[in-house]
């Protein structure tokens, strides 16, 4: 008898069909104490306690969302960690990134160890959490790498929250501070100049819309933020993701700044890839988002890159709002976003289905990019041994309508109330225990871990160290004290 025989697995799920980045195999999957013991033939696996028959089904590494607003602290009115986690669950997703963007920001290290107890006490799933870079906090940023972060977040641009953008200057030394972390940055890319201005001239204009809030916001603000963001990046080593890429134009300098080696990523949303202007009159005001959906030629040139790989991640900024904050008639007074996070997975399955991508592809963008991004592959993102068991089990053929009134999330009000969708998840696992069983929640409230523990980020790239901001003051401060001397 070999060990694995002689060992006995928590669970073994049998008869699925196993889906890497590469490939599809039907195989079976043993789990013990929350990692993945083996994989391969059902007659290869060791006895198990539980034994769970997959028939039928895809079995899928746990999606991870990088981008996610949970609104916890500070708005539980639109969204807390256990409704918000709860719907990651039935969307196939096992870990997400929450952004700093609540109440407190979190800006600092005393903010970020009760956002983590909060988080720890009520998700369902795991997670990591942004700390903010910006012009205020830059003396704290010491206090949220010791608290543990999964990478920090930097608005360029204005957004709910109406977090301060930094100007060019303070960007330059918050990407030298975050380039000595190793840790990523995560970038709302749009300039926050032109649209102040502009929404200020539109405003004043007695112009408020809903087309106003697209043309406050035109596809130069990206093109102009994602140019810059690389520029500065290339020059001190910053690693930074683009968040949230709304516009076929913004892709020429994400491409080119990736042809010159600049450790650059980026992501988009279902909004941007399926939805257009065209849908503005269909649901006004809900599809308020920022970025704004655009119109629809935009549509096919994202479709292209993110199968291509220039964009790395599916994401959905899950931005969850109460119905009355949705639908007041001035769209300056709207709060932009609407909710994701469950839907995600269902909408890019119809699009396997339809023939817009392979299975493998999708593992590809929405686990084993984050994962492997975000320093965690592969612990996550992937279905090897000894990998976390997060997985999604789908059922390709199951079809579905999305119905706002019966997702998990607080906000139940979404743009795709209604949508016919086909592939849908039926059993979620995290560390190897259910959380989501034939399309119900388990016990499973504080289940969830930071990740920040297992994040593991390349060493750090470090370019033009002279030109720092803190090796200048350095140097000044010491030549100083030789004149005194």
């Amino acid at each position: 008898m070999n060990a694995m025989t002689a060992m006995t697995a928590d669970l073994v799920i049998r008869n699925g069909k196993v889906v890497s980045p590469d490939a599809v195999i039907e195989a079976s999957i043993a789990i013990k104490d929350g990692r993945i013991l083996a994989i391969g033939a059902d007659s290869a696996m060791p006895p198990a306690k539980e034994v769970f028959d997959a028939a039928g089904m895809h079995i899928l590494p746990g999606a991870i969302d990088d981008h996610v607003h949970f609104r916890d602290p500070g708005y539980p009115h639109k969204e807390d960690w256990e409704s918000g986690t709860a719907a990651a669950a039935f969307g196939g997703v096992t870990c997400v990134f929450d952004m700093p963007n609540t109440i407190p920001p979190t800006a600092d290290g005393d903010i970020l160890a009760a956002k983590h107890a909060i988080a720890a006490s009520k998700a369902h799933i795991d997670f990591g959490l942004y700390g903010l870079l910006g012009d205020e906090n830059l003396a704290t940023v010491p206090e949220l790498l010791d608290g543990g972060i999964i990478g920090f977040k930097l608005y360029m641009g204005n957004t709910f929250g109406k977090i301060a953008s930094p100007d060019t200057g303070a960007t330059l030394e918050l990407f030298e501070v975050a380039a000595a972390s190793g840790k990523r940055v995560s970038l709302h890319a749009e300039n926050n100049d032109i649209m102040e201005r502009r929404q200020k001239r539109l405003m004043a204009a007695g112009i408020h819309d809903q087309f106003a809030h697209l043309a406050a916001r035109p596809p130069v603000v990206a093109i102009e933020a994602v140019s810059r963001a690389a520029i500065l990046a290339e020059w001190t080593g910053a690693r930074i993701h683009v968040l949230h890429i709304s516009s076929a134009d913004e892709l020429r300098p994400l491409r080119e700044a990736k042809a010159r080696g600049v450790d650059i990523t980026g992501e988009t949303c279902p909004h941007y890839l399926m939805l257009s202007t065209d849908d503005y009159t269909r649901v006004p005001g809900v599809i308020a988002v920022n970025p704004p959906v655009r119109e629809s030629r935009n549509q096919e040139p994202i479709w292209r890159a993110l199968i291509d790989g220039a964009i790395d991640v599916i994401a959905t900024d899950h931005a969850p709002h109460a119905p009355e904050e949705k639908t007041r008639n001035d769209i300056w007074t709207v709060d932009c976003g609407f909710p994701g996070v469950e839907t995600q997975m269902p909408l890019m399955l119809t699009e396997v289905n339809a023939g817009r991508m392979s299975i493998s592809a999708y593992v590809r963008m929405s686990a084993y990019n984050p994962a492997r991004i975000w320093g965690l592959y592969p612990r996550k993102g992937a279905l090897l041994p000894g990998s976390d068991a997060d997985i999604a089990i789908v059922d390709l053929g199951r079809e579905h309508t999305i119905r706002d009134a019966d997702i998990q999330s607080r906000s139940k009000i979404s743009p795709w109330d209604g949508r016919k969708v086909k592939g849908l998840p039926i059993h979620t696992i995290v560390r190897g225990r259910f959380v989501m069983k034939d399309r119900k929640l388990m016990d499973t409230k504080g289940w969830g871990q930071s990740v920040h523990k297992i994040q593991q980020m390349p060493k750090p790239q470090v370019r033009n160290a002279e030109h720092t901001m803190q090796a200048i003051t350095a140097q000044r401060s010491a030549g100083r004290r030789e004149q005194i001397a």
